[in-house]
């Protein structure tokens, strides 16, 4: 009697967790059916972490379904319109390829390609000094200061030339992998025509020191509508003149 009993509570227990099941899948079923029903279209992802300057190849992009109310402006469609071509930026794993962050390698070195438009490189001199000691590397934003000698004051003065500059590459190296501080010998930076005219006059005037940027900090220090200028403390410009006395020694 009592394994009787036994196997008929199990049934109904069966029973009972069968009807739940079906109701759940019932009540699933017609929330699916209510839910609208979402148009996709395709367009092209990154399939792995691709970094700033690399030439896209065919193993890095793949094609994904994207709804079609909410996809980026710019995006491509095809996995042809992006092999081949320059990123600007780092992209990483499924992110949607943009047309204003990529370039296309027409000729020359692929450096050129990442030039924005409107701005020019030029390449700078610098030490271990100049070059913060080597931790100026492809990516990063610096600040431009030069040095000149003032005659008329008779000091030094250093001046603020440029601000948030982008480095475009470390003697000819433009990987955006490196992350060790390296000693180099020039440093390319992104300028605007008009930017590298003042660079080059500071260059030809005196000497010129970059300073690292934190990524974030995209501020530009204004004072009376000019890049403030700071100067090297010196001595007062009024030079105060010594009285001389003559003695007059009778013979």
């Amino acid at each position: 009697r009592q394994v009787g009993y036994m196997n008929k509570r199990f049934i109904i227990m069966l029973c009972i967790a069968l009807l739940l099941a079906f109701c759940a899948a019932w009540i699933a079923n017609l929330w699916m059916q209510s839910r609208p029903l979402v148009n996709t279209v395709p367009i092209v992802v990154a399939a792995v972490d691709i970094p700033e300057g690399t030439t896209i190849e065919d193993f890095q992009v793949k094609l994904v379904d994207w709804p079609s109310t909410l996809v980026p402006s710019g995006v491509f469609s095809s996995k042809d319109q992006v092999i081949n071509k320059i990123t600007k930026n780092t992209f990483y794993a499924e992110e949607p390829f943009s047309e204003n962050r990529m370039a296309i390698h027409k000729a020359g070195s692929t450096l050129s390609a990442m030039i924005n438009h409107d701005y020019r490189a030029i390449s700078v001199r610098v030490d271990d000094v100049v070059g913060v000691a080597g931790f100026i590397l492809p990516g990063n934003h610096v600040d431009v200061l030069a040095t000149r000698m003032d005659k008329e004051l008779n000091k030094s003065v250093t001046q603020t030339k440029l601000q948030n500059i982008r480095v475009l590459a470390v003697d000819q190296d433009d990987s955006h992998e490196k992350d060790k501080p390296a000693i180099v010998r020039a440093v390319t930076l992104e300028l605007k025509p008009e930017q590298a005219e003042v660079i080059v006059q500071a260059m030809r005037e005196g000497t010129i020191q970059l300073t690292l940027r934190n990524p974030e900090d995209k501020e530009i220090v204004i004072v009376n509508d000019k890049i403030q200028e700071i100067a090297t403390p010196v001595a007062d410009k009024t030079i105060q003149k010594k009285r001389r006395y003559i003695k007059i020694i009778p013979w």
